[in-house]
C-alpha cells in the first residue's frame, strides 16, 4: 500500500505526520490500529495522525507539543512524500 506522509524534524525531535481520514481520527479505537500500523514504516518516532476538513483545514493527533507546533504552521510547508507499507 502506497501513502503520502512526512518525516520532521523540529528542535531535536523527528516525528511522522501521517494523513487518515476524520472517521479513523475520532475514534479512539481505529486511531490507535492505525498508528499502530504506521509504527511498522515509522519506527520508535512519535507518530502524528492528520484529517482534512473540506475546506483543507487540517486537525491533528498525537504529541501535545507537536500538535501545537504543527497548527502554527501551514501545512503546504509540511515535506509529504509518498511511502510503502509492506
Amino acid at each position: 500500500m502506497k501513502f503520502k506522509a512526512a518525516v520532521v524534524t523540529e528542535q531535536g525531535i523527528t516525528f511522522a505526520v501521517v494523513p487518515t481520514k476524520s472517521h479513523v481520527l475520532n475514534s479512539q479505537t481505529q486511531r490507535e490500529s492505525f498508528r499502530n500500523q504506521m509504527s511498522t514504516v515509522f519506527t520508535g518516532m512519535p507518530i502524528i495522525l492528520m484529517s482534512q476538513n473540506t475546506k483543507g483545514t487540517p486537525t491533528y493527533h498525537g504529541r501535545p507539543d507537536i500538535v501545537k507546533f504543527l497548527a502554527r504552521i501551514h501545512i503546504s510547508r509540511i515535506p509529504w512524500r509518498e511511502y510503502t507499507l509492506s
